[in-house]
């Protein structure tokens, strides 16, 4: 994999969406496909943005798994690293826009899901060793072996320049708060980044306080922490020092994504050496676009659409 950029760890699914902005589950009769799964949805917006991306997850060996893997390949994500499991169906998730900025989720996953279920057999060291950025979603680690495959991957990796820890916390998947602390806290540990929003943080690092849990991220030898704060904007922490920077207002569709299409801008500000608030200040920007479109990895935004909202916003 040595001509990959970018390779995300964790979690897809096939999303359904509510054809209708504030439809219930109940009443809705329509719903539009895509992929989606946060780390999946990471690698097609650094796609997008221009970098070579892969994703390590597993899809089951079913009709949905065949369309997760073309969508995938036609959003030109690399693939190579997609298993099939012969016994558990591809995870779905359908989403009602009840309300648009904090749409309901159920996740069919159960009793596992495939991407749960990536061993140490499915991972080559040498490219996790030398991919350039390695962008990991905490959400993987909640079962086991995909529990111990990330905590080795995270050991071959021993903290090398853009090893990308998403804090990604969905309760449904732990057994309890403790267990998913204990877990993410230790992933904390070979990061040089970490990414997450207030609940996030109080569950990995024991503080919802963003400075301080910005302070306690860094304590553990994070090199860039960044906290996001909703409608307070995103503070982002290096040894160095703090910047905030302000929310985006945008009306909102969908809030599904725009968190992805973030950590994929936030990717590229990484690749390309930017600074903190270069870098967050894009990734905002991202993030608003996304969240004012209906899908997620379908909606994930372009450079030039990016830096037009920029553009426009200085103007």
């Amino acid at each position: 994999m040595t001509s990959t950029h970018v390779l995300t760890v964790g979690r897809i699914s096939v999303d359904l969406y509510a054809d209708a902005p504030g439809a219930r589950f109940e009443d809705e009769q329509r719903f539009v496909k895509s992929i989606g799964g946060s780390p999946t949805n990471v690698a097609v917006a650094a796609t997008r943005l221009g970098h070579r991306s892969a994703v390590l997850t597993k899809v089951g060996a079913d009709p949905f798994g065949d369309y997760a893997l073309a969508a995938l390949a036609s959003f030109g994500v690399d693939t190579t690293h997609v298993g099939r499991d012969e016994t558990l169906a591809t995870p779905l998730a359908f989403a009602a826009l009840t309300p648009p900025d904090d749409p309901h989720l159920v996740f069919y996953r159960n009793p596992s899901a495939p991407d749960m279920q990536l061993t140490t057999q499915d991972i080559d060291d040498d490219s996790v060793r030398d991919v350039d950025l390695l962008w990991v979603a905490a959400s993987a680690m909640a079962e086991q072996p995909a529990r111990a495959t990330i905590e080795r991957m995270l050991a071959i990796r021993a903290r090398a320049t853009h090893t990308v820890v998403d804090l990604d916390y969905r309760p449904t998947f732990w057994r309890s708060p403790e267990e998913a602390g204990a877990v993410i806290g230790g992933a904390i540990d070979g990061a040089t980044v970490a990414v997450g929003n207030r609940v996030e943080c109080a569950i990995a690092v024991g503080s919802d306080d963003p400075a301080e849990a910005a302070d306690r991220l860094l304590a553990r030898g994070v090199g860039l922490a960044i906290v996001k704060m909703g409608a307070d904007g995103v503070l982002a922490a290096t040894p160095g020092g703090t910047v905030v920077v302000p929310a985006r207002p945008v009306e909102v569709v969908c809030g599904l994504g725009a968190g992805d299409a973030f950590g994929g801008a936030l990717v590229h500000g990484l690749l390309s050496g930017w600074s903190p608030d270069a870098m967050v200040t894009y990734a905002n920007a991202a993030g608003a676009i996304v969240a004012s479109r209906l899908m997620c990895a379908d909606a994930m935004p372009t450079t030039t659409e990016i830096d037009d909202l920029l553009a426009t916003a200085a103007s």
